[in-house]
């Protein structure tokens, strides 16, 4: 189980899509060209609710297109337009109620 948040992508490419990639699995990973994939370690997340709760709040950081927590292996994903400052990721975590440890 992992929870996902996808934010709307303002400049999508949907050369020849009918649907502009939105109902393809990894749009948000694709859509914008130079994205930066994160992975990070997030101590205590144990069930969906937890996966949630983190994947919403590193959600609202500026430049966030995406979010994929996994309590089962800790790791939380983070699909962004520039790197992100690893103490906003913190003090997101934080505010969820969890613990980030590193990137991994």
């Amino acid at each position: 189980m992992s929870a996902h948040t996808e934010l709307p992508q303002i400049d999508t490419e949907s050369a020849g899509s009918c649907c502009g990639g939105a109902c393809h699995s990894d749009a948000a990973a694709s859509a914008a060209k130079g994205a930066v994939t994160t992975v990070y370690q997030v101590k205590g997340m144990t069930c969906g609710h937890c996966e949630g709760a983190v994947a919403g709040e590193i959600s609202e950081l500026d430049g966030v297109a995406s979010v994929t927590a996994t309590a089962a292996t800790g790791q939380v994903t983070v699909v962004s337009a520039a790197p992100l400052d690893e103490e906003a990721v913190r003090a997101a975590v934080d505010e969820a109620g969890y613990e980030l440890i590193a990137r991994a």
